[in-house]
C-alpha cells in the first residue's frame, strides 16, 4: 500500500457560509466517490482558500461528515497570486490506497475546472 496525492478544487460564487460548506461537501465527496475511498484511508486533508473567503472555515463541514471527526483536516490561506482564480476551495489529501497514481481521479469543479483542464473529470 501506498500514500498517494488527491488534488481538488472548487469555486463559489459569493463568500457566503453556507455556499462555501456546501462547494466543499461536494467537493470531498466527489473525490472519495471517484476514488473509492472510505474515511480510514485518509492520512490527512490540507484544505486552502484564496483570501476572499474569509466566511467559514471549509474543514467545519468536512468534520460533519459520518466517519470523518478522526480524519486530521486543516486550513490554509492559498498564496495570493495576482491575475489568480479567485474564491477558491483547494484540498490535497493524502491517502493511503493500492492504486498507482495514474489510476488516482482528481477533482476540480465550477470555476476550478480551469485550473486542471488535463485532470478535470467533470
Amino acid at each position: 500500500m501506498s500514500v498517494r496525492g488527491i488534488r481538488g478544487a472548487v469555486t463559489v460564487d459569493r463568500n457566503e457560509a453556507e455556499l462555501i460548506a456546501s462547494a466543499t461537501l461536494a467537493m470531498m465527496k466527489e473525490l472519495v466517490e471517484q476514488n473509492e475511498l472510505s474515511p480510514a484511508d485518509l492520512c490527512s486533508v490540507l484544505i486552502t482558500v484564496t483570501n476572499d473567503l474569509d466566511e467559514t472555515f471549509p474543514a467545519q463541514s468536512i468534520r460533519q461528515l459520518p466517519g470523518w471527526e478522526l480524519v486530521p483536516l486543516m486550513c490554509a490561506l492559498e498564496v495570493p497570486v495576482k491575475g489568480s482564480l479567485e474564491r477558491c476551495i483547494r484540498v490535497m489529501a493524502l491517502v493511503n490506497t493500492d492504486k498507482g497514481q495514474e489510476d488516482i481521479k482528481h477533482v476540480y469543479l465550477g470555476g476550478a475546472k480551469a485550473l486542471r483542464p488535463d485532470l478535470s473529470t467533470k
